[in-house]
Protein backbone atom coordinates (compact mmCIF):
# COMPACT_ATOMS: atom_id res chain seq x y z
CA UNK A 1 0.00 0.00 0.00
CA UNK A 2 2.73 2.44 0.80
CA UNK A 3 4.35 1.33 -2.11
CA UNK A 4 1.41 2.75 -4.32
CA UNK A 5 1.34 5.53 -2.16
CA UNK A 6 5.05 6.43 -2.98
CA UNK A 7 4.94 5.31 -7.06
CA UNK A 8 1.71 7.76 -7.22
CA UNK A 9 3.06 10.76 -5.58
CA UNK A 10 5.99 10.09 -7.99
CA UNK A 11 3.55 10.10 -11.16
CA UNK A 12 1.83 13.61 -9.99
CA UNK A 13 5.60 15.11 -9.45
CA UNK A 14 6.16 14.10 -13.35
CA UNK A 15 3.31 15.06 -14.51
CA UNK A 16 2.96 18.42 -13.06
CA UNK A 17 6.97 19.11 -14.19
CA UNK A 18 6.45 18.19 -17.43
CA UNK A 19 3.35 20.83 -17.43
CA UNK A 20 5.59 23.64 -15.98
CA UNK A 21 8.34 22.76 -18.16
CA UNK A 22 5.96 22.25 -21.23
CA UNK A 23 4.49 26.00 -20.12
CA UNK A 24 7.67 27.71 -20.20
CA UNK A 25 8.59 26.06 -22.93
CA UNK A 26 5.39 27.75 -24.85
CA UNK A 27 6.65 31.22 -23.33
CA UNK A 28 10.25 30.30 -25.25
CA UNK A 29 8.53 29.56 -28.53
CA UNK A 30 6.52 32.30 -28.44
CA UNK A 31 9.68 34.76 -27.42
CA UNK A 32 11.54 32.99 -30.49
CA UNK A 33 8.88 33.71 -32.69
CA UNK A 34 8.11 37.35 -31.73
CA UNK A 35 11.69 38.63 -31.72
CA UNK A 36 12.16 39.15 -35.27
CA UNK A 37 8.43 40.35 -35.43
CA UNK A 38 8.72 42.83 -33.37
CA UNK A 39 12.34 43.70 -33.62
CA UNK A 40 13.74 43.09 -30.12
CA UNK A 41 17.32 44.00 -29.82
CA UNK A 42 19.58 44.49 -26.71
CA UNK A 43 18.60 48.41 -25.50
CA UNK A 44 14.81 47.98 -26.69
CA UNK A 45 12.42 49.26 -24.11
CA UNK A 46 9.31 46.58 -24.06
CA UNK A 47 5.89 46.10 -22.50
CA UNK A 48 4.33 42.64 -21.39
CA UNK A 49 0.82 43.72 -20.68
CA UNK A 50 -1.47 41.89 -18.60
CA UNK A 51 1.90 39.95 -17.85
CA UNK A 52 0.32 37.22 -15.42
CA UNK A 53 3.63 35.26 -13.78
CA UNK A 54 5.66 37.04 -15.80
CA UNK A 55 6.65 33.89 -18.15
CA UNK A 56 6.68 36.17 -20.84
CA UNK A 57 8.53 38.65 -19.17
CA UNK A 58 11.42 36.95 -18.20
CA UNK A 59 11.89 35.99 -22.11
CA UNK A 60 11.49 39.41 -22.95
CA UNK A 61 13.90 40.87 -20.36
CA UNK A 62 17.14 38.06 -21.58
CA UNK A 63 16.19 39.16 -25.12
CA UNK A 64 16.88 43.16 -24.62
CA UNK A 65 19.74 42.59 -22.42
CA UNK A 66 21.10 44.92 -19.39
CA UNK A 67 20.37 47.96 -21.35
CA UNK A 68 16.92 47.51 -21.99
CA UNK A 69 14.08 48.08 -19.93
CA UNK A 70 10.88 45.61 -19.73
CA UNK A 71 7.32 47.43 -18.42
CA UNK A 72 5.89 44.09 -16.74
CA UNK A 73 1.92 45.36 -16.20
CA UNK A 74 -0.81 43.83 -14.26
CA UNK A 75 -4.17 44.52 -12.34
CA UNK A 76 -4.01 41.58 -9.83
CA UNK A 77 -2.84 42.17 -6.66
CA UNK A 78 -1.33 39.19 -5.64
CA UNK A 79 0.37 39.02 -9.44
CA UNK A 80 1.82 42.22 -8.85
CA UNK A 81 2.95 41.01 -5.65
CA UNK A 82 4.71 38.21 -7.60
CA UNK A 83 6.07 40.38 -10.61
CA UNK A 84 7.88 42.25 -8.27
CA UNK A 85 9.71 39.20 -6.79
CA UNK A 86 10.84 38.65 -9.71
CA UNK A 87 12.07 41.99 -10.85
CA UNK A 88 14.21 42.32 -7.72
CA UNK A 89 16.48 39.84 -9.36
CA UNK A 90 16.41 41.31 -12.89
CA UNK A 91 17.43 45.05 -12.96
CA UNK A 92 15.52 45.73 -16.41
CA UNK A 93 11.93 45.10 -15.39
CA UNK A 94 9.73 47.73 -13.98
CA UNK A 95 6.22 46.10 -12.83
CA UNK A 96 3.27 48.97 -12.92
CA UNK A 97 0.16 48.59 -12.17
CA UNK A 98 -2.84 47.99 -15.07
CA UNK A 99 -6.43 49.96 -14.90
CA UNK A 100 -9.05 48.27 -16.36
CA UNK A 101 -8.84 50.44 -19.50
CA UNK A 102 -5.65 51.57 -19.40
CA UNK A 103 -2.31 50.33 -19.78
CA UNK A 104 -0.61 53.06 -17.27
CA UNK A 105 2.45 53.51 -19.21
CA UNK A 106 4.25 56.40 -20.06
CA UNK A 107 3.41 58.40 -23.08
CA UNK A 108 5.18 56.89 -26.21
CA UNK A 109 7.39 54.82 -24.04
CA UNK A 110 7.72 51.48 -25.66
CA UNK A 111 9.33 50.21 -28.86
CA UNK A 112 6.48 47.25 -28.53
CA UNK A 113 4.29 45.80 -26.55
CA UNK A 114 3.01 42.32 -26.10
CA UNK A 115 -0.43 40.93 -25.08
CA UNK A 116 -0.53 37.36 -24.60
CA UNK A 117 -3.99 35.82 -24.31
CA UNK A 118 -5.29 39.16 -22.52
CA UNK A 119 -6.81 40.86 -24.91
CA UNK A 120 -10.37 38.80 -25.00
CA UNK A 121 -10.55 39.81 -21.06
CA UNK A 122 -10.01 43.85 -21.86
CA UNK A 123 -13.46 45.47 -20.96
CA UNK A 124 -13.55 48.57 -22.55
CA UNK A 125 -11.63 48.00 -25.97
CA UNK A 126 -11.78 51.48 -27.28
CA UNK A 127 -10.35 53.07 -24.51
CA UNK A 128 -7.75 50.12 -23.90
CA UNK A 129 -6.52 50.74 -27.66
CA UNK A 130 -6.16 54.52 -27.41
CA UNK A 131 -4.11 53.99 -24.40
CA UNK A 132 -1.88 51.11 -26.06
CA UNK A 133 -1.75 53.43 -28.92
CA UNK A 134 -0.29 56.09 -26.44
CA UNK A 135 2.03 53.89 -24.84
CA UNK A 136 3.76 53.03 -27.90
CA UNK A 137 6.51 55.40 -30.00
CA UNK A 138 6.14 56.48 -33.47
CA UNK A 139 7.21 53.62 -35.28
CA UNK A 140 6.05 51.24 -32.29
CA UNK A 141 4.92 47.91 -32.82
CA UNK A 142 2.28 45.50 -30.95
CA UNK A 143 1.65 41.61 -30.75
CA UNK A 144 -2.11 40.35 -29.73
CA UNK A 145 -1.88 36.31 -29.36
CA UNK A 146 -5.15 35.08 -28.83
CA UNK A 147 -7.52 32.27 -29.44
CA UNK A 148 -10.81 32.32 -31.30
CA UNK A 149 -14.21 32.01 -28.50
CA UNK A 150 -14.21 28.71 -26.88
CA UNK A 151 -17.93 27.66 -25.67
CA UNK A 152 -16.10 24.84 -23.96
CA UNK A 153 -14.09 26.97 -21.65
CA UNK A 154 -15.49 28.79 -18.64
CA UNK A 155 -17.30 32.52 -19.23
CA UNK A 156 -15.51 35.40 -18.92
CA UNK A 157 -16.58 38.20 -16.42
CA UNK A 158 -19.80 39.95 -17.48
CA UNK A 159 -18.02 43.02 -18.23
CA UNK A 160 -16.64 42.23 -21.06
CA UNK A 161 -18.49 43.04 -24.58
CA UNK A 162 -21.03 40.71 -25.95
CA UNK A 163 -19.65 40.36 -29.39
CA UNK A 164 -16.81 38.63 -28.33
CA UNK A 165 -18.91 35.42 -28.41
CA UNK A 166 -17.86 33.26 -25.62
CA UNK A 167 -14.28 33.09 -23.86
CA UNK A 168 -11.87 34.25 -26.33
CA UNK A 169 -12.31 36.94 -29.14
CA UNK A 170 -12.25 36.45 -32.96
CA UNK A 171 -9.01 37.32 -35.09
CA UNK A 172 -10.69 40.01 -37.32
CA UNK A 173 -12.68 41.74 -34.52
CA UNK A 174 -9.59 42.49 -33.08
CA UNK A 175 -8.11 43.86 -36.56
CA UNK A 176 -10.84 46.11 -36.92
CA UNK A 177 -11.23 47.09 -33.25
CA UNK A 178 -7.27 48.37 -33.37
CA UNK A 179 -6.95 49.69 -36.64
CA UNK A 180 -10.16 51.97 -35.58
CA UNK A 181 -7.87 52.97 -32.64
CA UNK A 182 -5.23 54.00 -35.23
CA UNK A 183 -2.95 51.27 -35.87
CA UNK A 184 -1.77 49.71 -39.09
CA UNK A 185 -1.75 45.64 -39.26
CA UNK A 186 2.06 44.43 -40.02
CA UNK A 187 1.79 40.59 -39.76
CA UNK A 188 -0.72 37.31 -39.16
CA UNK A 189 1.38 34.40 -38.75
CA UNK A 190 -0.82 31.65 -40.05
CA UNK A 191 1.74 28.78 -37.97
CA UNK A 192 0.96 29.57 -34.51
CA UNK A 193 0.71 26.83 -31.72
CA UNK A 194 -1.80 25.78 -29.56
CA UNK A 195 -5.05 27.14 -31.91
CA UNK A 196 -3.75 30.60 -31.17
CA UNK A 197 -3.14 33.07 -33.27
CA UNK A 198 -1.49 36.04 -33.56
CA UNK A 199 -1.81 39.81 -35.22
CA UNK A 200 1.12 42.25 -35.30
CA UNK A 201 -0.18 45.98 -35.59
CA UNK A 202 2.63 49.40 -36.35
CA UNK A 203 1.67 53.03 -34.77
CA UNK A 204 2.31 55.12 -37.38
CA UNK A 205 5.38 56.95 -37.60
CA UNK A 206 9.34 56.88 -38.06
Amino acid sequence: MMRKRHLAVALIATVLTFAACHGQDTYQKDAERLAPLLNWQAGSVVADVGAGDGEMTLEMSNRVGPTGQVYSTEIDDGKLARLQEMAAQHPNVTVMKAAVDATNLPAACCDSIVMRRVYHHIEHPAKFDASLFASLKPGGRLAIIDFPPRNSLPKVHEDVPKNRGGHGVAKQLVIEELTAAGFEMVATPDDWPDSDYCVVFRKPGE
